[in-house]
């Protein structure tokens, strides 16, 4: 997995939105400095974890998809003499 890597727009809005959370449910100030060196550590730490239970998930949905599809081919199947 590569490192995770946000544009400009975005770390943007994700540090407004840690500014917010910070004040609205701690009642504490935080900058938006710190607020990207907590962008860093979540997505280093933390963004592994996100990153492969999607992955998982996604075999998951694949792997029911194919299944499905499987069936569907075994439908078309013609009855042979």
């Amino acid at each position: 997995m590569s490192d995770i890597k946000f544009s400009k727009d975005e770390t943007d809005r994700i540090v407004q939105k840690i500014k917010a959370y910070f004040n609205d449910e701690l009642s504490q100030e935080i900058g938006g400095f710190d607020a990207e060196f907590l962008i860093d550590f979540f997505s280093k730490e933390i963004g592994p974890h996100f990153y492969n239970q999607a992955l998982s998930d996604a075999l998951t949905l694949f792997s029911e998809k194919a299944d499905e599809l499987s069936y569907l081919v075994q439908e078309l199947e013609k009855p042979t003499p």
